[in-house]
């Protein structure tokens, strides 16, 4: 991570990595986790428009493998952390 990245971007990401069975159904997004990542997919993108591609291609396939890969980029190794507990 080259740049940082706000503390918004990265509390909704923890967020919704925490809570993944109320925001993630069939490993797929919900309609509130759609919410809660379209929030932070903004504010990210706003802050580092070079991410966009990526948040793009989640936008279209909201899997968690796809998520994870952004959460990868804005938690770093903290992700990791998260989803073992």
């Amino acid at each position: 991570m080259s740049k940082s990245i706000g503390p918004d971007v990265k509390n909704l990401m923890k967020i919704l990595l925490q809570n993944m069975s109320s925001y993630f159904s069939h490993d797929y997004l919900n309609s509130e986790g759609r919410k809660l990542f379209e929030e932070m997919a903004r504010m990210l993108i706003y802050e580092h428009p070079e991410y966009k591609p990526i948040i793009q291609k989640t936008r279209r396939n909201p899997t968690l493998s796809n998520v994870l890969k952004i959460a990868h980029i804005v938690l770093g190794e903290e992700a990791e952390k998260l989803l073992s507990w």
